[in-house]
C-alpha cells in the first residue's frame, strides 16, 4: 500500500508518497564550492554554499534510510570541450575559464578532481550520477528515461546554486510534469538576495514552479515511510 505524507510547505501542503519520489542533489561539487575552486576564483563566497552541506547530508541520510531513489548530478565538460558550446566558455571576463587548469584540476571537466562531489556527500555505489553539460539536469542527460523507468512522479530539489542549476532543473521537471518540491535549507545561492527571490518564485502565484519547505519537515516526513533493512 503507497503511503502519502502532507509535508508542510509553501504555498499548501506537499504530498510526499512513498516509491514515487526521488531526491534529486544538483552538482555539489569542489569546483563550486570548496575555497580555491572555480566558483571563489569568480570573486563568490563559497561559505554561502557550504553552509548546504549539513542540512543535506541529514536529508541523504533520511531518503537512504527510507529507500528513496537518489540521484547526482555534476556539471562538467568532456576534455576537448566540445560539448561546452562558446556562449558558455566565453561568457563573462572571469580570470579562469572553464578547461583552465585551476588548484583542483581543470575547471569543470570530468574526471577531475574539482569535478566530483564534496566527500560528505560522495554517491554510495549504485546510485545514479549524472554528469550533464549544461545548467539543466534533463538536457542532454538521461534523466528522463530513468525517471520514467523507475516510475517517479515527485522530485526533491536540492544543490546548487538555487537561481541558476537548481531552478532550471525545476522549471525543467515542472514542464515535464515532475511534482517538486525545492527544500530551501539544501539548495545555496552565492548570493543571499538570489537566494531569497528564487525561492520565492517557486511557489509564487500559488506555486507556479512547485513548493518550499525545509528539510527538518522533509526529514519527519521520511520517517513516516517503510525503513529499509539490511538482510541478516
Amino acid at each position: 500500500m503507497t503511503t502519502t505524507i502532507n509535508v508542510p510547505a509553501e504555498p499548501t501542503p506537499y504530498p510526499l508518497v512513498e516509491g514515487r519520489t526521488a531526491l534529486l542533489i544538483i552538482d555539489m561539487q569542489r569546483d563550486f564550492l570548496l575555497p580555491g575552486g572555480f566558483g571563489e576564483s569568480l570573486g563568490n563566497d563559497v561559505s554561502q554554499l557550504l553552509k548546504v552541506v549539513p542540512p543535506l547530508v541529514d536529508l541523504l541520510a533520511a531518503a537512504r534510510a527510507a529507500g528513496m531513489l537518489v540521484i547526482h548530478t555534476r556539471e562538467g565538460h568532456v576534455p576537448d570541450l566540445s560539448d561546452c558550446p562558446p556562449a558558455k566558455l566565453n561568457r563573462g571576463a572571469p580570470s579562469m575559464r572553464i578547461g583552465d587548469p585551476g588548484r583542483f584540476g581543470r575547471i569543470l571537466v570530468r574526471g577531475e578532481y574539482g569535478h566530483d562531489i564534496v566527500d560528505e556527500l560522495a554517491p554510495l555505489p549504485g546510485e545514479v550520477v549524472i554528469d550533464k553539460p549544461g545548467k539543466g539536469a534533463f538536457y542532454a542527460t538521461e534523466l528522463q528515461q530513468l525517471l520514467t523507468d523507475a516510475g517517479i512522479t515527485q522530485l526533491l530539489m536540492t544543490g546548487v546554486t538555487t537561481e541558476v542549476c537548481v531552478h532550471t532543473t525545476t522549471r525543467e521537471a515542472n514542464d515535464r510534469g515532475y511534482e517538486c518540491l525545492v527544500v530551501a535549507d539544501c539548495v545555496g545561492s552565492y548570493f543571499p538576495e538570489f537566494q531569497r527571490v528564487a525561492l520565492e518564485m517557486v511557489k509564487a502565484q500559488g506555486g507556479i514552479f512547485g513548493w518550499v519547505a525545509d528539510s527538518a519537515q522533509v526529514i519527519e516526513a521520511l520517517a513516516a515511510f517503510t525503513p529499509v533493512t539490511s538482510p541478516a
